[in-house]
């Protein structure tokens, strides 16, 4: 059974990574839409029929590992019927509502074309309202992604605090420790560097970096000089804002291109023994011999692949981490201590918000497909400044800008810095103080 699950969650990952930035970069932005919308309704009818599935009910039981084993089919579905029925943008711009009360329906040669037409009300109350949703939360994503990021930097300084103040090797911890904060640090500096060599870097820009990175100096040091905050903390905290500034400089690629070698002259030796070459040849042969349907998908895999921005995914992965991580940091800071830390939020929780995180861990696969299509959404946005831009603005999407990433770094720091104010100098914090020692 783990088996199966590990495989269903690994095949929806995959499908969710490739799949949405290819319909958007082969349908189109409402293409794009409209397939997430559609994958993230799968997932959460889906969700509410396993939650109303008990176990002693053989039916359901039943019908719910009929839907999981269907997906399979379903989801390249949904991509191919999104793919044909909005990869093509609709000539007149205009939505249902100006063509409804403009008096100009002339273009509309039937009822069910103005309801079910392209950009028609049926389209507009889904993928309109899906659109809408997903810009407007772009700033609760953002921010999220700060107050979680901020519980797990909390919960690493207090679990380290523990292994330095009541361990048995108190020294070895705290010399290894002092090592990864000094090696975090370096690493953080040396991606700064890299930002302030971008030639896009304005005088704003500049000015906006150098106080954003004064003023976690100053709030790390004061951590650590007051002895509320540790080494551990303060460098997390520093990594975590050179990361924010350079998602908002950088698409994780090089600014300027390096060009490619010059191709070496031929050796007059080969550069493996003959047994290797001769076995090399034979696969490259045989490989050759293959149909031209294996060609013809692998050639497909590699171009979904190349669609996929390297930013997102970082951003994905370390928005879906910290948010998973705050799910068992909350728990255990306000009652269970560092047991919840090994438990799955649950419904059947006494405590309100442990039944929060609960419900929320259940429709995961929703709110992970809506994350991702944010962070595309924001790229393309982002990057519609620039020459290969224009077609997601020519579609109806909105330049974008990095104020929501520039209040989440100041409200990350001002949140922290509030933090010290108001706590007390303890070995024990909400994570560890469950914890025992001998």
């Amino acid at each position: 059974m783990w088996l199966t699950r590990i495989l269903s969650s690994l095949f929806f990952l995959a499908c969710t990574v490739v799949s949405i930035p290819l319909a958007f970069d082969v349908g189109g932005r409402a293409c794009g839409l409209a397939f997430s919308l559609s994958l993230a309704s799968f997932y959460f009818f889906y969700s509410i029929l396993r939650l109303a599935t008990p176990s002693r009910s053989c039916f359901r039981r039943l019908l719910v590992n009929l839907v999981a084993t269907t997906q399979w089919i379903i989801l390249p579905s949904l991509l191919i019927w999104s793919l044909n029925r909005f990869s093509v943008e609709p000539t007149d711009t205009r939505g249902w509502v100006e063509r409804t009360f403009s008096g100009k329906r002339a273009t509309d040669t039937s009822l069910s074309q103005w309801i079910l037409g392209p950009d028609g009300l049926a389209e507009t109350a889904t993928v309109g309202v899906w659109d809408k949703f997903l810009t407007w939360s772009t700033p609760v994503f953002q921010l999220s992604e700060g107050f979680c990021s901020l519980l797990v930097i909390q919960a690493a300084g207090q679990v380290t605090r523990w292994l330095v103040n009541r361990s048995g090797k108190s020294d070895s911890w705290m010399i290894g420790l002092l090592v990864m904060s000094a090696s975090i640090i370096s690493s953080s500096v040396y991606f700064l560097w890299r930002v302030t060599q971008f030639p896009e870097i304005s005088n704003v820009d500049a000015t906006l970096i150098g106080m954003a990175i004064t003023c976690v100096v100053f709030v790390c040091a004061w951590g650590i000089g007051s002895g509320k905050g540790n080494p551990v903390e303060s460098s997390l905290l520093f990594a975590y804002i050179v990361l924010c500034i350079y998602q908002i400089f950088t698409d994780y690629q090089p600014s300027n291109p390096i060009d490619p070698p010059p191709p070496s002259e031929a050796a007059d030796f080969p550069p493996f023994p003959p047994i290797v070459m001769a076995s090399y040849t034979t696969l490259i042969q045989a490989l050759s011999t293959l149909p031209s349907a294996i060609h013809a998908i692998f050639s497909f895999i590699v171009a979904a692949l190349s669609t996929i921005t390297p930013s997102v995914i970082i951003s994905l992965a370390y928005r879906l981490f910290v948010l998973y991580a705050s799910t068992r940091i909350i728990p255990a800071v306000r009652e269970s201590g560092a047991r919840a830390l090994s438990q799955e939020p649950s419904l059947e929780d006494s405590d309100g918000a442990n039944r929060i995180l609960g419900i929320l861990s259940w429709f995961s696969p929703s709110i992970l497909i809506a994350v991702y299509t944010s962070l595309l959404m924001q790229h393309f946005a982002t990057t519609s400044n620039g020459e290969n831009g224009d077609w997601w603005v020519s579609q109806g999407g909105d330049v974008g800008n990095n104020l929501w990433r520039w209040i989440n770094v100041a409200g990350t720091m001002a949140l922290y810095a509030l933090e010290l104010h108001l706590s007390k100098e303890d070995l024990d914090g909400g994570v560890t103080g469950h914890w025992k020692s001998d």
